[in-house]
């Protein structure tokens, strides 16, 4: 058992580590003073562009993307460090590396299940960071933690599609720079099997019919940075029947496969916030003197730095060993580590976030620190991607199955 990074992964890891501090943690506060000054909130900041111009000089882009037609052609387990320095600075790392969600799913996605002239028209362009994608897959009328549910109509019509219903919460949408919805909906509502009935669909978002109605705030953000979270309404548009991803009644299994990894990078990042709080709160318990001594000097303050630490080595592990299952016996095989993951990281990491909140005191909810925000992201996580119920749920059954 080896726990070492490969050489490419190590060499990947310094190169990241440097454009971090040379780039991309300056550009925090730059991107907030130029957004102030945007003529629509949902521009993107200048300095945004420089960042991905200067990671792509450097090598730094689409290292998600195992296929290495498209990507960097990484496994999970060399991606996965690198995943996490990048949550470190989750409103902008991301972004500038082409690795930012939602549009790292829908690359995926394009590149397993679109036609070649799907992959020509959207993927190529994602690829090039020339363009952003949004999935549509959230409804606010049913539980769309069980995607059976999902209301919204894709209905054949001679040579033409028809997409009818209403999402929210969907991620991107309010950037100008996303140009296509991946949306998911029924086309057989009545079919026998309910894992049948669904369908994807590329709708673009100039197509008449399609209203992006709203921003979506998460805890008081409009979360910028990501293309905002967007209620979208569907009202007959209509598409070409080439718009179709893969065939009819195939959508279930084709959000089970951009679910896996999503799940997982969502956790990699998380590690990486985490590792921001715990920094942040290691700073401010040195620097800040109460009751006579430093916060750095207080028994509470130890406890939550030492449970932090532990927590966060445990958590690292889990996910490296899940990034390993998944790159050795595939997304299936590696269900059950892939919603442990899922369970025990926004959980432990939205507690770590809290703490450093705590010992920031009135710093720690307000926009001179990034804590408040990074909350507000892994506490949504805990509702993305399936909420934590659902998964216990499915894997206590597999759990109770060896013993029936």
């Amino acid at each position: 058992m080896d726990f070492a990074y490969d050489a490419r992964t190590e060499e990947l890891r310094a190169r990241l580590l440097v454009f971090m501090d040379e780039f991309v943690y300056p550009a925090e506060a730059v991107a907030h003073e130029q957004r102030a000054r945007l003529a629509s909130p949902w521009d993107t900041p200048r300095v945004v562009e420089d960042l991905k111009a200067q990671a792509r000089r450097q090598g730094l882009w689409n290292l998600f993307l195992p296929d290495a037609e498209y990507g960097a052609g990484l496994t999970n387990l060399q991606y996965a460090p690198l995943a996490e320095i990048t949550g470190r600075s989750p409103q902008l790392a991301p972004t500038a590396l082409n690795c930012a969600a939602p549009d790292t799913g829908n690359m995926e996605l394009l590149a397993q299940f679109a036609s070649d002239e799907q992959k020509k028209q959207w993927l190529k362009p994602l690829l090039a960071g020339e363009i952003r994608s949004a999935f549509a897959m959230t409804e606010p009328e049913v539980a769309s933690s069980d995607a059976t549910n999902i209301e919204t109509r894709i209905e054949r019509d001679g040579d033409e599609y028809v997409v009818t219903g209403r999402k929210w919460y969907i991620s991107g949408a309010m950037n100008p720079d996303c140009k296509v919805f991946i949306v998911m909906g029924k086309t057989d509502p009545d079919g026998a099997d309910v894992r049948r009935q669904q369908s994807m669909i590329l709708v673009p978002r100039d197509t008449p019919g399609v209203e992006v109605r709203r921003a979506m705030q998460v805890y008081g953000y409009e979360d910028h940075s990501h293309g905002g979270h967007a209620e979208v309404v569907f009202d007959g548009a209509r598409v070409p029947a080439s718009a179709l991803v893969g065939e009819e009644g195939g959508g279930f299994a084709i959000a089970q496969a951009r679910l896996g990894p999503g799940r997982i990078h969502h956790c990699m990042r998380l590690i990486g916030m985490a590792e921001r709080a715990i920094e942040l709160m290691c700073r401010r318990a040195v620097e800040r003197t109460a009751f006579g001594k430093p916060l750095a000097q207080q028994g509470v303050v130890h406890n939550w730095i030492a449970d932090a630490r532990v927590t966060v080595e445990q958590l690292r592990l889990l996910v490296l060993k899940t990034a390993w299952l998944m790159d050795t016996v595939g997304n299936r095989g590696a269900h059950t580590e892939i919603q442990a993951i899922k369970i025990a990281t926004p959980r432990a990491v939205v507690d770590i976030i809290d703490r450093a909140v705590q010992l920031h005191g009135a710093g720690g909810v307000s926009q001179d620190f990034p804590l408040a925000e990074l909350w507000a992201g892994a506490r949504t996580l805990k509702l993305a991607d399936g909420p934590d119920e659902v998964h216990q749920r499915s894997l206590a059954r597999r759990e109770l199955k060896k013993y029936v």
